[in-house]
């Protein structure tokens, strides 16, 4: 895993990502993170949720997919 950390909501509901979070993921002033609500966490993304979304169904496996990945009764579903 990842560096970890906590970080303070204002009464404005802003936070400050770390330094060395920005630097990392090159996410300059006025730069922009996307965000997806995962129910029981809140996951920060450096880059859109479409174009993540993209690059996941790009690199998605549709051939083992259509076969139900090993799994017969998974491959009607």
């Amino acid at each position: 895993m990842g560096r970890t950390g906590e970080v303070k909501v204002s009464e404005r509901g802003q936070m400050a990502l770390p330094a060395q979070a920005r630097h990392r993921w090159g996410l300059e002033v006025g730069g922009t993170i996307s965000w997806v609500d995962l129910g029981d966490a809140v996951l920060l993304l450096p880059t859109s949720v479409d174009e993540l979304r993209d690059e996941l169904l790009a690199a998605a496996d549709w051939e083992a997919a259509g076969v139900g990945f090993g799994d017969p009764e998974l491959a009607n579903q």
